[in-house]
């Protein structure tokens, strides 16, 4: 199929709301295809094309779709702007941004937007369509606005359910219902005291955060209290997962193996960092693996992949990573070795250990790849009798190097 693809945005006002560059494209589709209820939005005389509607589920469908239109003009609808979690990434990622001539329609987003007065550049857009409720709590702050996108009618009530949960009761929200249409609405409350159980399906949710007194802060930064994992205590400590994750150095779109993940501190923090962020923790122990799951949950990184399994082993078959923190088990036969053949020339490999017999593994490993070896000492203030003196934790040694691309 050699033809352009059109894919024509549309609001909630339907075919009034278009400009004439789009209904001219769609006057002269022989295709219309979209969602039933996109589709129905245009008048039959003006829109004579033949009518498909998406089968489910849509991506494997789309390839197979269009080749049974080729040679046939075709024109693809989309809710409001095709390229803002839309249609038009799926359709770019399967036949080429080159085939697609995308037309525009404001976004639900900057109507919410327009309606509350809200500059979109100091505000955070989520979607929750297809995605985990858990995914919204890492973006909680106090004072911070978001626009969230809904998956259906009982997507406020969910979130609003969250808030209480986690502690931002206190938080307004507000349901804009059917942007730029005439059945257009506004449904305004606090987490706290949420009234409404369903609302339209066609909704965006406008989030003011409020933290409620006593919940524990979590910053924007690695280093979370440690109060803010469920653990046994096999964590990598407050102020020392500071530094490791600094050495890991996490980027948007990275993936990081998290290899003996004991708590998923280590991944979790690295995927805060940025929502393109990806991780894998490797854990042998099948009670702890359900507890990395239940951290990553309640910290906002509900996809964190979880392998149960004993480290090298549990290696085999995952992604090529951009960085790995062995953070247990460094003296497992072939660990080190394996974690290192894995890494692409430009990886970053950070191991951590308090023990001697893993200590003598990594100065070796310094001797060979270079790197940086330090040590870690961390001392808190407790009382003494009536005055204060320093308690020591066990000093740390770290490993931290990034591979070359003359080794292999």
């Amino acid at each position: 199929m050699n033809g352009a693809i059109a894919v024509v945005g549309i609001g909630a006002d339907g075919w009034d709301g278009l400009p004439e560059s789009s209904r001219r494209v769609l006057r002269t589709a022989e295709v219309l295809i979209g969602a039933p209820r996109q589709l129905d939005l245009l008048p039959a005389a003006d829109c004579p094309g033949a009518r498909v509607t998406w089968p489910s589920p849509l991506r494997p469908a789309v390839p197979g779709l269009l080749a049974a239109h080729q040679g046939r003009t075709v024109a693809v609808l989309a809710s409001g702007d095709p390229s803002f979690y839309g249609i038009g990434r799926t359709l770019a990622e399967t036949v080429g941004a080159d085939r697609l001539r995308i037309h525009p329609h404001p976004s639900s987003v900057s109507y919410a937007a327009a309606r509350l007065g809200w500059p979109l550049e100091a505000v955070e857009t989520l979607s929750l369509v297809a995605r985990p409720l858990g995914a919204l709590s890492a973006a909680l702050h106090p004072g911070r606005r978001l626009l969230v996108l809904g998956e259906g009618p009982e997507t406020p009530a969910r979130v609003a359910a969250l808030l209480r949960d986690t502690g931002w009761g206190g938080t307004r929200l507000r349901v804009l219902e059917q942007l730029g249409g005439d059945r257009e609405r506004l449904l305004d409350g606090t987490a706290a005291d949420w009234p409404y159980e369903r609302t339209d399906a066609l909704h965006v949710l406008a989030l003011d955060c409020v933290r409620d007194p006593g919940t524990l802060r979590l910053g924007a930064v690695p280093g979370l209290p440690d109060e803010a994992y469920e653990h046994d205590g096999q964590l990598t400590k407050r102020y020392v997962r500071a530094a490791t994750l600094a050495a890991l150095a996490p980027a948007p779109g990275e993936l990081l193996w998290d290899v003996g993940g004991g708590s998923g501190s280590i991944g979790i923090e690295w995927m805060r960092s940025h929502p393109t962020c990806r991780a894998v923790a490797v854990e042998r122990s099948a009670e702890r693996a359900e507890r990395i799951t239940r951290n990553a949950d309640r910290l906002g990184v509900p996809a964190l992949r979880v392998v149960t399994a004993p480290a090298p082993a549990g290696l085999a078959g995952l992604p090529v990573p951009d960085a790995v923190f062995i953070g247990g088990g460094l003296t497992a036969p072939g660990l080190l070795d394996a974690c290192w053949d894995a890494l692409p020339a430009g990886g970053r490999l950070v191991a951590n250990t308090v023990t001697l017999e893993s200590e003598a593994q990594l100065a070796e490993r310094h001797r060979r790849h270079g790197g940086e070896l330090v040590r870690l000492a961390v001392a808190t203030a407790v009382p003494v009798g009536g005055f204060t003196g320093w308690r020591q934790a066990m000093p740390v040694t770290q490993w931290s190097v990034t591979k070359g691309s003359e080794e292999r």
